[in-house]
């Protein structure tokens, strides 16, 4: 009998035992992790250090349904030498959300909490707080993103009050070049500050980042990248009055990140 049906599953007329033959199920969560270096923190065209390096890093966890939380934190410089406090130099991000697709266009719903430890001087005790609370959504084709992001808080990094139904508009597309491991990016946006219209600007960049996985083992999950930025913001309005430094000129950054 033994016999009998060992040469039934030779044959494939019976099948061999499900428990060794089934792949373990894959688990429907998946938390990754991320640092960065790069030579001036630029967010939405504006220079978040003044010009000098950030160190930069986070932590994001994803479910297979699509729903995500995450944080992420940098060095700033603006809180003291912008907004008036008398210390802080962290950003620090809580977010969340939902993102998949319809067919060929995939979306992105979420909200975003940006937290900025520190404590400001007793002469500027009366300024708004830079934390600032953002809803977005965004929708993706092929190489194309665009994303709206909706004000929640009073103030907008400090810039207020009543500020509550600012915005900021992105339109980006991103190309990879081949199999070269070079992708090229394009990005333009615009940011209306309401009641505080000497706030507005719009903002534009090129970039462009390499895979260094494509070099080995050892790299990967690296990635390297340039950039170069540039803003219409008003120089009266977003320069530094501890430095004299504008903060929207343009700049060239370069960057190295590793994902884990």
């Amino acid at each position: 009998m033994k016999k009998l049906v060992h040469a039934l599953v030779l044959t494939g007329l019976v099948g061999a035992p499900a428990f060794a033959m089934a792949d373990e199920a894959a688990s429907p969560h998946t938390l990754t992790a991320n640092v960065s270096l790069t030579s001036n923190y630029v967010f939405r065209g504006i220079s978040q250090t003044g010009g000098e390096p950030a160190i930069q890093g986070g932590f994001d966890y994803s479910h297979s349904s699509g729903f995500y939380l995450g944080t992420w934190g940098s060095n700033v410089g603006w809180l003291t030498e912008f907004q008036g406090y008398k210390s802080g130099s962290m950003e620090l991000d809580l977010y969340g959300g939902y993102r998949n697709t319809i067919g060929p266009v995939s979306y992105d719903v979420g909200a975003i909490r940006y937290m900025y430890p520190g404590s400001k001087n007793a002469d500027t005790s009366a300024l708004l707080g830079a934390w600032t609370s953002e809803a977005y959504v965004s929708a993706g084709w092929k190489w194309f993103t665009a994303k709206y992001s909706y004000y929640l808080s009073d103030a907008v990094f400090g810039i207020g009050p009543n500020a509550n139904g600012s915005y900021y508009l992105d339109l980006s597309g991103s190309l990879p070049v081949a199999d070269t491991g070079v992708t090229l990016g394009a990005h333009w946006g615009t940011f209306h500050f309401k009641n505080v219209s000497a706030a507005d600007y719009d903002d534009w960049k090129v970039s462009a980042a390499y895979d260094m996985g494509k070099l080995g083992k050892l790299t990967s999950g690296m990635t390297l990248g340039v950039a170069y930025t540039d803003t219409n913001a008003d120089k009266g309005f977003w320069t530094e009055s501890a430095t004299g430094e504008y903060l929207g000129k343009g700049t060239t950054t370069v960057w190295v990140s590793k994902a884990f």
